[in-house]
Parts: structure tokens; sequence; C-alpha cells
């Protein structure tokens, strides 16, 4: 237990390492480049009282190190922002405040994060289903036809777009045969059927394609777990097959699964700005598509963040996943 805390305790250091390392260099990209930062940042409509009053707030006059500092402070316990007339609290963790909507981004980010989160993670679920499933069954049925046939569908699957998997699916599915009405999102508060029912065809979009890297990473883990020597072993002593599968070899095969897991869900958290535009979902990668296009500068830093932040978090419990599934890697 004393190894297994402490590898927890290292993980979890190295992540608020990896973070601020993140905040540093977000900070660097967007608020410490070349050009009028002030004037982006309040955007083309603002007067220069107004533009004057942006740099102000985010001490461009001072050191970078003080205006980096002032940044960080933000995201820790809070700032005040003037709007002219009155001042205005952003709590912890404050990204910062929108000038083209007067909306602080923190705020904007939790009305646009159930969504995401609903897409990825009832996505999650499916890719799972669909990835893990097929990998062990075309481990299992090595050199026969379905086998073929399964990694056919899942190199088709690979090289596909999740934009085609989704046109294709609102045709037939919700034009030809109008099984599934078109995705309009409703909250899981307000009615968890409709909720599920209008993610359903999302899900399978976003899921297809996840699927097929699943069932290629799952086929050659478990390829590679049964020829191992404790596999003949059990084979030797008369186990049948299908135990050995479901009771050995799966569970040896999911460490890499796990890591390609985390990775997935922390990337598909930013990486859903096709999904989410193609069905119309008011989710983060909308919004993010939406902040670059009126160039809202607060806002796309504030989505990038909280973007990074589910990477390494998904990252982190990965580890940790990763060491309950493989107790050697505690010890290396």
């Amino acid at each position: 237990m004393n190894g297994f805390a402490g590898f927890v305790l290292r993980r979890a250091l190295g992540t608020v390492v990896t973070l601020f390392a993140i905040s540093v260099i977000v900070y660097l990209v967007f608020y410490a480049t070349p050009g009028d930062v002030a004037q982006i940042t309040c955007g083309p409509r603002c007067s220069p009282v107004q533009v004057h009053q942006v740099a102000q707030q985010l001490h461009l006059d001072d050191p970078l190190y003080v205006r980096y500092w002032h940044f960080l402070q933000g995201i820790l316990v809070g700032q005040d922002y003037s709007t002219g007339t009155s001042t205005e609290h952003c709590s912890a963790p404050c990204l910062g405040l929108s000038y083209q909507t007067d909306q602080q981004v923190t705020q904007l980010i939790l009305t646009k994060l159930p969504v995401s989160l609903s897409l990825v993670l009832g996505s999650m679920v499916l890719w799972l289903i669909l990835g893990v499933g097929t990998g062990v069954l075309s481990a299992w049925r090595r050199g026969r036809l379905s086998e073929r046939l399964l990694t056919g569908i899942t190199l088709t699957g690979v090289a596909t777009p999740v934009f085609v998997i989704g046109l294709i699916l609102m045709i037939i599915v919700c034009g030809q045969l109008q099984l599934l009405p078109f995705p309009q999102y409703v909250k899981f508060t307000d009615d968890p059927e409709q909720w599920a029912w209008n993610l359903l065809l999302p899900w399978l979009s976003l899921a297809l394609v996840e699927a097929a890297a699943f069932a290629r990473l799952t086929r050659a883990s478990m390829l590679e777990t049964l020829a191992e020597d404790h596999i003949r072993t059990f084979r030797a002593y008369g186990v049948g097959e299908r135990a050995i599968i479901r009771r050995h070899a799966l569970r040896g095969a999911l460490a890499p699964v796990i890591a390609l897991n985390a990775n997935n869900v922390g990337s598909a958290v930013g990486g859903a700005v096709l999904t989410e535009t193609l069905f119309g979902l008011p989710g983060i990668g909308q919004e993010l598509v939406h902040a670059v296009n009126v160039v809202d500068l607060p806002v796309v830093v504030g989505m990038v963040l909280v973007i990074g932040f589910f990477v390494v978090l998904a990252n982190a419990v990965a580890d940790v996943l990763y060491a309950v599934a493989d107790r050697r890697v505690v010890l290396a």
C-alpha cells in the first residue's frame, strides 16, 4: 500500500507541474506574442479608451513575469474586472472576461461543458464495448474468415473521418429510415430519455471511429498475451479457451487499452469540434470555433486551458488505473 500511495503521490505532483507548464506556454503563446494584445483582446469595435482600459487590466505595462503572475493569480484566487461603470468580481478559477459578450469565461465554459462531457462519455462507453469486444473476438477467431472481415471493418473505420460517418448516419438513420430524430441537445436533468435519444447518433459517429483503433490495439495485445508461457500452461492443464480469454488473457491486454482510452477521452473533449459542429451541439468545440471566428481571445485561452486540463487529468487517472491493472508499474 505504501508503494502504491507513493506512486499516486508522484503522479499527482507530476500532474500539478504539467498543468503549471501548460499555463505558462498558453500565456506566452497568446499574451506575449508581438502585436497589440489589448486591441486583439478587446476586439475590433473597441474605442481607444476601452483598449487602454483592457491594457491596464492585463497589466501590459508590467514585466512579463509580473503579467503572468496576475494571470495565474486570477486562476487561483480570482480577480476584479472594471466594466466601465462598475467593478465585477470573477471568482476562482477565473479564466478572464469575454470583451465580446461581457461574460465571465468560466461561466461560459460551465454552460458548454455538460454538452461536451455528455458527448465524450457516452461515446466512450460505446467505443469501449465495440472496440474491445471486436478486438477480443478477432484475436479468438484468428486466421478464420470472421477475423479477416473484422480486420477489414476496423481498417475502414480508422481511415474514415468522423464527419463522413456522421453525415452517412444522418442521411440514412434520420433522413431515409427516420429511426432517430435529428440531434437536438436536451439536458439530462430535464429528460434523461430524450437526452440519450438525441445524443445516440453523435455517440455512434464518434464511437465508430474510435472503436476501430481500440479493436486493433486489443487484438494485438490479446495475441501477445495468448502467446505467453502461463497461457500455454493453462492450456496444458486443460483450461477451456473461453475461460483463458475471459479470466487471464483479457486482463493482461487491458493495460494498453486503458492508456489509449485516457488519451482519447482527454483529447476528445477538445477534438469533438467536428462532431459538435456537424450535429449542432452547443458544446466547447462549437464555442471554440465561434470564439476563433470573432477573435474572442480570453475565451480561446480559457478553452485551451480547460482542454489541456482534461488531457492531463485523463492521463493521470490512466496511470493510476494502469498501476491497478498491472502492479509491476508501481515497482518500476
